[in-house]
């Protein structure tokens, strides 16, 4: 059987490799899935913290340092990347860094505050670095049509990685509860089992995926100067570039100042769930984790169903439809007072993550320039972290000012998805192709 499907992937890519890059998004959502949604964050609040009235701000606020980190060197490095043609070495980088930080983070106990927030934004950084690296390499092995189905296949995979990781987790820390071990003392072995697994399964990724954009030249075309080593210099100077040059692309702009909405709403449930879970709902640690170990199901699904969906109503209608379905879903977690309606919030939640992360890193691929991937999912970095920043802080300041009132919260956070909502209406895919094409 031929390995290579013409339909499918671009000129030159076999399946191997496609499935090796795909692998990587079932590695590293060990770490999102573990640490930001189910077991570190609540464990931060409730043991690092000692439930302070800041508890859950000072969460917020170390998230938000790190992505403030990644946005200052989101658009360099993946500069950088486009003209080293080192997306590979740089991966390796920010793979080793994540795994290390997230064993570090073993090492924070009860008022162990420093400790805590140091790893944590350690880790993070790392983690969304190497996201912008890996997305970076769709485009070269998908064919254009297909983008969509490609990227459904990494964030469906990636949502099984997380079930893997969060269930050796599950299954550790019930024996550890049966062995009358608290949360301080289990929830240190979960992180260097979460950070031994996606070490291991990241290497299919190192040995079989391969760096085909090589170093380019100041008009973005391969040749033998632009095949020197390059500087951060040149890094910068096409990030200036590329803001000088947003005129030409009108709807990868506008999209970049959608995802920063309605990213904010996604990036608010993805780190402050377990919290919520918690301390609104009266959830256990054991029963948060078996939330998220079935809301992982539901977003695998909904990543490969809209995978297959997108590519026949287009990006933008398909983000459009999972934005609806966020709206939803905020409205039904205010709403809940018991666990039936939290539940089929949070499996509404879980479909509607796998389709618009899925959705909107085809939609960045399919308007980004040919020979400057890396650098503008550099960008897309960029607005997915201010992002990071901007929903959970508001979550946070909103519990803080209001004396812990979760529910309040949430519902503002709704507001992110209605008004990124407004904003993609704007968005013309057709004309975006164009304006990349040229």
């Amino acid at each position: 059987m031929n390995e290579k499907s013409p339909s499918i992937l671009a000129e030159g890519v076999r399946r191997r490799e496609v499935a090796a890059w795909a692998m990587y998004d079932f590695a590293n959502s060990g770490y999102t899935t573990v640490v930001i949604t189910a077991v570190f964050n609540a464990y931060f609040v409730a043991v690092v913290a000692g439930k302070a009235p800041w508890a859950t701000f000072a969460w917020t606020a170390a998230l938000a340092v790190s992505y403030a980190l990644i946005m200052l060197a989101a658009p360099v490095i993946g500069a950088y990347a486009d003209a080293a043609g080192a997306k590979k070495r740089l991966l390796a980088l920010t793979t080793a860094g994540c795994v290390l930080a997230t064993a570090g983070l073993a090492l924070a106990g009860p008022g162990g505050l420093a400790v805590a927030v140091l790893f944590i934004i350690l880790s993070n950084f790392c983690f969304g670095t190497g996201e912008n690296l890996i997305a970076a390499f769709l485009p070269e092995l998908a064919d254009e049509d297909s983008l969509g189905k490609v990227s459904g296949w990494g964030w469906s995979l990636g949502y099984l990685g997380g079930l893997v990781s969060l269930g050796v987790c599950l299954g550790y820390a019930h024996w550890a509860q049966s062995q009358g071990q608290r949360a301080a003392d289990f929830v240190p072995v979960t992180m260097l089992l979460t950070a031994g697994l996606f070490a291991l399964a990241s290497l299919p990724t190192f040995f079989l995926l391969r760096e085909r954009a090589g170093k380019v030249g100041a008009g973005g075309t391969a040749t033998n100067e632009g095949r020197r080593a390059v500087n951060v210099a040149a890094a910068f100077a096409h990030v200036a570039a590329t803001l000088r040059d947003s005129a030409r692309y009108p709807d990868m702009r506008r999209f970049m100042v959608c995802i920063v909405f309605y990213q904010a709403g996604i990036q608010t449930v993805i780190a402050l769930a377990a919290i919520y879970a918690q301390e609104a709902m009266g959830f256990t640690t054991p029963d948060t984790i078996k939330l998220i170990f079935i809301v992982n199901i539901t977003a695998a699904i909904g990543a490969f169903a809209f995978g297959h969906l997108q590519d026949r109503i287009g990006h933008v209608r398909a983000i459009a439809l999972a934005l609806i379905g966020w709206i939803v879903m905020i409205l039904l977690a205010w709403l809940a007072s018991g666990p039936t309606l939290f539940w089929l919030a949070a499996n509404i939640a879980g479909v509607c993550l796998g389709a618009s992360q899925s959705a909107a890193r085809a939609l960045v691929g399919s308007l980004a320039p040919a020979q400057r991937h890396a650098e503008f999912f550099g960008l897309w970095g960029l607005a997915v972290k201010f992002s990071s920043i901007l929903g959970p802080m508001t979550y946070g300041a909103v519990t803080w000012i209001s004396g812990g009132d979760h529910r309040l919260a949430i519902l503002i956070t709704g507001s992110y998805f209605v008004v990124g909502l407004f904003i993609l209406r704007g968005v013309d895919e057709t004309r975006g192709r164009t304006a990349a094409a040229r």
